[in-house]
This record gives C-alpha cells, sequence and structure tokens, in this order.
C-alpha cells in the first residue's frame, strides 16, 4: 500500500485535471479538495474520485469553468443552477453566499440542482463554523444511481443520500457528516477496486441475501446498500427518504425515478443559521461547551480511553496523515497511475 505526502499528491492531481481539460485554477481547487478528504480518512471522496470526474468531462458530462446561476432570490432564500459544473466549485460558491447572507439576516437557505458530485460535505459545514454559523446539509444524486434497498425490497430505490451537521466549537468545531446508508457507495467501490471483501452489514445481492461481495452493488441485476439501522433500518431509510425530498423536491430539481432524466450528479440543500441571532452568540456557545465537557466526561467501558465527539476522528486522521502521509490501496493507486500513463503524467514517488 503506497504512502504519499499531501503536497506532492495534491500537484499530481492538479496535473490530471489540467491533462483532462479542467482550467488550472479550477484544478487546483479540486484536487485541495479531495486531498483533504484523504487527509481526515474519507478515501471514498478523495483522489479514488479523480478518474471519474475527468471521465465525465470527457463525455461533456461536467463543464468545467461553469456559470453558477441564481434562478430565484430573497434577503434568506437562493435558489440556485450549477450548470452541470464540478460540484466543489458550484457547492462552494453556495456555501460562500449563504454564509454572506446568514451573516445579514441570520438565516439563509439555499439549494442547487444539476451539479456535478460536491464531494465530502463535511468540508462545507467546516466552512460555516469558520464564520461562527451553524449548519445542515444534504445531497441526492440528482435522481439517478440507485444504491439502497428499502427494507424489505430486494432493488435499489434510493441513494446514500448523505446529510452533514456543522457547530462552531472554538478550533474543534463538531462536524457531523454521515450517509443514510450502511456505507457510502465510495466505500463499495473503494473495496472492488482494491479487490477486497465489504464487512458483513453493507449490502445484499440481487435476491436480497446478505453478501460480501462489492461486485453485486454493480451487478445485473444490481444488489443494493442496506439502509443504516441494522435491525430498525426503517429509521436510516425514512431519514433518507426525507433527504430525497428536501434535496431533489424542494430544489426544483430530480428525485428518484425508474429511468433517470439526466446524469448523475448532486441535488443541494444548505441551512445556515448566526446562533447570535436565535438564543444569542454567548449564551450558544457556553452551551455547546458545558454540553461538550459533560459527554467527554461521561463513565467510560473498560478499554475504551476516550469519548470521541464527532468531528474528532477527522481531526486524528488529519494529524496523522498530515505527518505520516496518505495511504492508498494498490488497487484505487493502479488506476490513478493507468489515467496518469494515458494523460502523460509523472506519478509522484511513494515515501513508503
Amino acid at each position: 500500500m503506497p504512502t504519499f505526502p499531501a503536497a506532492p499528491l495534491t500537484e499530481f492531481a492538479t496535473a490530471l485535471f489540467i491533462q483532462g481539460g479542467v482550467s488550472q485554477a479550477e484544478a487546483r481547487l479540486i484536487a485541495e479538495s479531495l486531498v483533504a478528504a484523504n487527509l481526515r480518512g474519507h478515501d471514498s471522496h478523495g483522489v479514488m474520485r479523480i478518474p471519474y470526474y475527468v471521465d465525465g468531462v470527457a463525455k461533456g458530462e461536467v463543464k468545467t469553468d461553469a456559470e453558477f446561476v441564481v434562478r430565484r432570490e430573497t434577503s434568506v432564500i437562493l435558489v440556485a443552477d450549477g450548470n452541470w459544473g464540478f460540484g466543489q466549485t458550484q457547492a462552494r460558491r453556495l456555501t460562500e453566499r449563504l454564509i454572506a447572507k446568514a451573516g445579514d439576516s441570520g438565516l439563509a437557505l439555499g439549494t442547487l440542482v444539476r451539479c456535478a458530485h460536491i464531494g465530502r460535505l463535511g468540508e462545507y459545514c467546516e466552512q460555516a463554523a469558520a464564520a461562527g454559523l451553524v449548519s445542515m446539509m444534504m445531497v441526492n444524486t440528482h435522481g439517478c444511481a440507485a444504491r439502497v434497498a428499502p427494507p424489505g425490497g430486494r432493488a435499489p430505490r434510493l441513494g446514500t443520500n448523505p446529510i452533514a451537521f456543522g457547530v462552531p466549537y472554538g478550533e474543534t468545531p463538531l462536524i457531523l457528516d454521515f450517509g443514510t446508508s450502511t456505507t457510502a457507495e465510495g466505500k463499495v467501490r473503494v473495496k472492488k477496486l482494491a479487490g477486497q471483501l465489504c464487512p458483513d452489514g453493507w449490502l445484499q445481492d440481487a435476491n436480497g441475501r446478505p453478501t460480501n461481495d462489492p461486485n453485486a452493488l454493480y451487478g445485473d441485476p444490481p444488489g443494493a446498500i442496506l439502509p443504516m439501522g441494522g435491525p430498525q433500518a426503517y429509521k436510516g431509510f425514512g431519514l433518507s427518504l426525507m433527504v430525497e425530498i428536501l434535496t431533489g423536491a424542494l430544489s426544483g430539481g430530480v428525485t428518484m425515478r425508474e429511468k433517470p432524466l439526466n446524469q448523475i450528479g448532486n441535488c443541494v440543500f444548505m441551512l445556515a443559521i448566526d446562533p447570535g441571532r436565535v438564543g444569542g452568540a454567548e449564551h450558544f456557545a457556553s452551551e455547546v461547551a458545558q454540553l461538550a465537557t459533560f459527554v467527554r466526561g461521561c463513565p467510560r467501558i473498560d478499554g475504551v480511553e476516550e469519548i470521541l465527539l464527532p468531528g474528532d476522528p477527522e481531526r486524528r486522521t488529519l494529524a496523522a496523515r498530515s505527518s505520516g502521509g496518505i495511504p492508498l490501496d494498490d488497487g484505487n493507486w493502479r488506476q490513478l497511475t493507468a489515467l496518469a500513463d494515458r494523460l502523460g503524467v509523472a506519478a509522484p514517488a511513494a515515501t513508503s
């Protein structure tokens, strides 16, 4: 398993995007976003996405330097169209505009349609938290690529439909970012490319039987990822259904259907709130701090060293990988080097 420092991996990713037809400025932004996901342990949203992004550009499904078009706007609402531009570019534009609106009005709600994959949702909640705002963000897959079966169903009917929350808390904001399924589709893809089996409880085959084979998800007919919740999977699936509605229907976008209307992408819903305009900034900060202290002070089960809060695992992985490098499994690295060979880009040397 090769390991790479973040800086040369970012340069490599940038070069791949440029040679793949992406403008230099946008290539750098996307590369930094993907490597930042790897640094935080979200490898399913990291550089393994590069071949699929470049392929999307080649097919004309993803546009570089696409215009961000505002379709409707009030002092607190922004309804936008991403024109199938890169998700990292368009989602950042949405977030920046909502941060400004929340600063003016105390509250901002934004939606975005016709947007390519926006990457790790926690990135945008971190951006809002740095501005002192509470945030909630969610996406669907723009009516494409059903991956998750309803409880009792054999066939997939929804995407993995992630949702994220961000809460400012000094230098350690609370960032909760998770799919409403047992795992992200990207994590299944990582296992597939690595030639590894998936853990128990992730997948079922096309007949509804449990399986560990990641290839089952991409078969014909396809298998499915299970909803979050295990024996109470109806909770995860119910949450996923609400995400589908808030992102696809409320935005003016697209929800899941038998025959997709467009290529895969993201419909986005984001909410940003200034706590100073609600219960008061000092009160909010004090209550979050005391709650975090109270939870961390919980008596621990034998063998547990400490209680972790949302955002802690990512910060620990960030610290470890910033110093020790980013590990990439052999299968995914082969995909990247094959793309590099085709585009004439030199691959960086691994440190281990």
